[in-house]
């Protein structure tokens, strides 16, 4: 299989990638989250969103004071669809977060350094 994506970014919990026969089409919109058995296919725009949801989710977790928390120490984290939403500890929520950053950074990183090579 990893001869059919572009890594992206990876940690201890999942990875993100393109496909490239996306990437070979000119599809650059689209990138594959996997994480916890499950396969997110975003925009960036959506992976930005999934981090602003991050963020509350940590605010949430950390006062225990809004409906977002569940019973025992888990934390309902929205996801970019409106129709899921996951169940996540603390330390899951952590990895989370490190995907979804790692993964900004890094497409934000290429898509300098692509501007700078196409100048």
């Amino acid at each position: 299989m990893t001869q059919d994506i572009y890594p992206i970014y990876h940690n201890s919990y999942g990875i993100a990638f393109q496909w490239k026969r996306d990437i070979s089409r000119n599809n650059f919109n689209k990138i594959q989250l996997v994480f916890r058995n499950t396969g997110f296919y975003l925009t960036v725009e959506d992976i930005e969103s999934f981090a602003n949801n991050i963020k509350n989710a940590k605010q949430c977790g950390d006062c225990k004071c809004c409906g977002d928390t569940i019973s025992g120490n888990n934390i309902l984290l929205r996801t970019p669809s409106d129709k899921i939403d996951l169940a996540v500890d603390k330390k899951e929520l952590g990895l989370i977060e490190d995907l979804i950053e790692g993964t900004l950074f890094q497409i934000k990183l290429d898509d300098y350094l692509n501007g700078l090579c196409n100048n």
